[in-house]
């Protein structure tokens, strides 16, 4: 045991007394014998046992040494083995020992944090703000203030850097504004943002809302929180009209007493995206109706579906009163319409019977009024099918090839064809709600006005390619998402194309005649400004030999025009949805960050820099990702023509995408919240 401690304590040394490298051992149980698997280090070592350390022959040592696993000493005995089940309990309570101490760490981590969150300033903050923000100079066609600096212009150094640079001004709060300015560069504009919310809303989880699947806070997320990160401002009013030859914004904010303060707001990039409303098709009677567009919707809704419940619980309804006040109608079978029947139905059939008297159940109806063939329509005729027999499994009626005449407080009268003519019914509703299109907003309707021929579309404010506001300054102002369209005018612009080649000619445009080769460029020209005609100038040679109608091997301008009409008319105008919205956003994001890293090089070179969109970056490119929906705990996927429809794995697929795109963390993690109340307590049945 002497050579062992001193062979631990000192180690080996060599031939030559140098010290060459410590080894240590493990010493058995009983400490009477080194462990060791092969036999002769077990004999070697047994010498150690007998002799001093020193008499073993260095030679010998190193051998061994060399072979034995390094092991710290320990006189401590071996853990004996027992059997399986107390392994397992032995593991349980380690882990759990661990699952305890972590949630403790973690928990008191939280309230440290919480702590650090309850401030108590001292006194009043000494600010320095411009007297032109507090008193603003008036101007303008109406001598309105001009709002030229904000009153938070000089709260932090990086507002006060931002009051020198180009005044962007967005109008809006939807997918296209809070996409915009989610890409962004920070301090490259004054931001500011105009709105009479100031929230964004996650519309497509909107009818999740109307029947407590989710709650209203779950779909909002504060817009002031979005625009902090560009140090911009945000101001809540409405956009009145623009002055576009003076760059100023007529806006009308409401005072405490409800009176509308007007003022303007100069910039030098303006984004219209003020979203769009429900179409009324000149129907009489909407006022009997509710809508679906913003969160006040979805709570006049709820209230309203809630209220007929318990008005058709009371002992002095009749029975007629009762079926007319669960009779719910829904008028329209696009997404938003089909979404809601279909959540409306759930509720009615997974929480009435929990909540409600029996009797409730075997007297609701809900129906859905449809002018097309199909609930659906835009999608593929398959998911349509499979929506409608979902729904008929479901007790949904739908009624297709049906118009709405009128809407008044106790029925809907509609005519619906039968054959060849078309019969009028009527349908006693003690709810209905209107989901037919959009329309242009009041302030959609000024702006157009006042460009005059410049905007010819009727639904929404037109813009070229580039997305710039047709009729507007060029580069000046810019709509996106609802409000717009994508003006389809490729042969008004033929012209244009055949400038070029004409210069080169010394001809008139009218005049040339142009061979294979050069319409080859003129379509490359073409492709490069409407992004949405390339899918219809595949095959040019087709193309070609079909409107050379003289077999000449040229086109004359006539056939030339006449090409390019047969494509503008197979381009159809974007989808008024979130997805086309944000993508234009997102567009116009990475485009403004372009321009201002480009403007300052022009400004030194003093360049002219003109159509500053086109010198920096490509025409706008819709990609279609595809569509899905609700349809009663079951979904249908439209994907660019791969098509998915199925039960509950389907809806979960439905919430991922939709969780996906929510807007920031704060919004997924209550979404996932509702999701997990819905599951244990039920839908929040309660009208406030």
């Amino acid at each position: 045991m002497q050579s062992l401690s001193q062979t631990a304590r000192y180690g080996l040394r060599t031939q030559k007394g140098q010290l060459s490298s410590i080894y240590r051992f493990q010493a058995t149980r009983n400490s009477r014998f080194l462990v060791d698997s092969r036999t002769r280090q077990k004999s070697v070592l047994s010498q150690l046992k007998t002799r001093p350390f020193r008499s073993v022959p260095p030679f010998i040592a190193s051998k061994v040494f060399k072979r034995v696993p390094l092991r710290s000493l320990s006189t401590k005995q071996l853990p004996t083995h027992h059997g399986p089940v107390v392994r397992f309990l032995y593991r349980t309570a380690a882990w759990t020992g661990i699952f305890i101490a972590v949630s403790g760490m973690l928990i008191t981590g939280f309230f440290l944090y919480d702590a650090t969150t309850y401030t108590h300033p001292d006194g009043k903050l000494e600010l320095a703000v411009s007297e032109a923000a507090l008193s603003p100079k008036r101007g303008g066609p109406k001598n309105l203030p001009i709002a030229e600096i904000l009153v938070d212009d000089e709260d932090n150094p990086d507002m006060e850097k931002q009051k020198t640079k180009p005044k962007l001004v967005i109008l809006g709060t939807g997918w296209g504004s809070v996409a915009m300015m989610k890409e962004l560069n920070p301090l490259d504009y004054h931001v500011t943002v105009v709105a009479p919310e100031n929230y964004f809303l996650f519309t497509p989880m909107l009818p999740s809302a109307t029947v407590g699947t989710l709650e209203f806070r779950s779909l909002v997320e504060p817009i002031r929180k979005i625009v902090s990160r560009l140090r911009g401002h945000f101001l809540k009013a409405e956009a009145i009209d623009v002055e576009f030859s003076e760059k100023l914004v007529e806006v009308a904010g409401t005072d405490q007493q409800g009176n509308k303060q007007h003022f303007y707001l100069p910039y030098d990039k303006l984004i219209i995206s003020v979203g769009a409303t429900t179409n009324p098709h000149g129907v009489k009677g909407l006022e009997n109706c509710n809508f679906l567009k913003t969160i006040d919707d979805a709570r006049l809704i709820k209230r309203k579906v809630l209220t007929n419940m318990e008005i058709a619980c009371l002992p002095t309804t009749s029975d007629e009163e009762r079926r007319r006040l669960l009779s719910f109608v829904v008028s329209g079978g696009g997404p938003t319409g089909v979404e809601f029947a279909a959540e409306l139905y759930d509720m009615l059939n997974e929480d009435l019977l929990k909540s409600f008297p029996k009797i409730l159940r075997n007297e609701v109806s809900v129906h859905v009024i449809q002018s097309r063939s199909h609930i659906l329509n835009t999608y593929d005729e398959a998911l349509s099918v499979y929506a409608e027999k979902r729904f008929e499994h479901d007790q949904v009626e739908v009624l297709t090839n049906a118009r709405v005449k009128e809407v008044q407080p106790d029925k809907i009268i509609f005519s619906q064809r039968d054959g060849d003519k078309f019969v009028e019914k009527e349908l006693p509703m003690g709810f209905c709600l209107w989901s037919t299109g959009v329309s242009q907003t009041e302030f959609s309707k000024t702006i157009a006005k006042k460009l005059g021929d410049a905007q010819n579309n009727k639904h929404a404010l037109e813009t070229d390619t580039h997305l710039r506001l047709i009729g507007a300054p060029l580069g000046d102002v810019y709509a996106i998402g609802d409000c717009s369209t994508v003006q389809n005018n490729i042969a008004d612009n033929l012209i244009t194309f055949l400038r070029g080649m004409a210069w080169e000619r010394g001809k008139d445009p009218r005049e040339l005649r142009v061979t294979f080769a050069e319409w080859r460029n003129i379509a490359s020209k073409v492709r490069k400004r409407f992004p949405q005609a390339a899918n219809h100038l595949r095959r040019l040679d087709k193309l070609f030999e079909a409107y050379d109608e003289d077999k000449s091997g040229t086109l004359d301008f006539g056939e030339m025009h006449e090409l390019l009409v047969q494509i503008d008319s197979k381009l159809t105008s974007l989808p008024a949805t979130a997805q086309r919205a944000n993508q234009q956003g997102v567009y116009l994001g990475k485009k403004f960050n372009k321009i201002a890293q480009a403007v300052p090089g022009f400004k030194a070179n003093e360049v002219d820099y003109g159509d500053l969109d086109d010198a920096v970056y490509k025409a706008f490119e819709y990609h279609h990702l595809g569509s899905l929906a609700y349809v009663g705990n079951a979904a249908v996927f439209d994907f660019n023509g791969l098509n998915f429809s199925g039960g509950l794995m389907a809806v979960y697929l439905w919430r991922s995408i939709y969780f996906a795109q929510s807007v920031s963390f704060r919004t997924r993690l209550l979404l996932a919240m509702d999701w997990t109340k819905r599951t244990l307590f039920g839908r929040d049945l309660m009208a406030y």
